[in-house]
């Protein structure tokens, strides 16, 4: 039955594609989950668990987002979300310089991961529109994305609050996710 459906989803264009949500806490990963699904900032508390929900894009590609919580008595449990997976969005707070070698240590933990073998990454540098947030070739550095030699992956500036950025990384997400067929 599932290849049934599989089988209509593709013959209507509607392709469903699985990416997981995940950050350190606070670094807005909730705020881009809902900024790209209503196109509007929700008022948010810190997610214990997970969220998911449907965002279309251009009326023919169905991204399912799981937005999971990112303390740290939560990350070990992002593993079991991993299966099928087709894109990493990794949410990094531009601001938090204190706590970006704790967000590239995980980011390389999630990477040595072989269910995520082929997953395509899209780092957020979220919250560019405060002052004291580091450049996107700062984040680049720090988290030692030069390391990413045989991974499909992007960085953007955005600022989910604003919703600044968010239209370009979704272009390229729905472009990485075509190529990847």
């Amino acid at each position: 039955m599932g290849g049934v459906v599989s089988y209509f989803k593709s013959f209507f264009g509607q392709k469903e594609i699985r990416i997981l949500i995940l950050g350190l806490d606070g670094a807005g990963k909730t705020t881009v989950l809902y900024r790209l699904q209503v196109g509007e900032v929700v008022t948010t508390i810190p997610t214990i668990g997970f969220n998911v929900e449907t965002v279309t894009y251009k009326n023919n590609l169905k991204f399912q987002c799981w937005d999971l919580g990112g303390q740290a008595s939560i990350r070990p449990y992002w593993r079991c979300y991993y299966a099928n997976t087709d894109a990493i969005i990794y949410v990094v707070d531009s601001a938090d310089r204190e706590r970006m070698g704790i967000s590239r240590q995980e980011l390389v933990n999630m990477l040595e991961e072989e269910e995520l073998r082929t997953a395509v990454i899209v780092v957020l540098a979220n919250k560019q529109d405060l002052p004291q947030a580091m450049s996107v070739a700062e984040i680049h550095k720090a988290l030692g994305l030069d390391a990413l030699k045989n991974r499909t992956f992007q960085i953007f500036k955005v600022s989910a609050l604003k919703g600044d950025g968010l239209e370009p990384v979704m272009e390229w997400l729905a472009n990485a996710m075509q190529a990847a067929k």
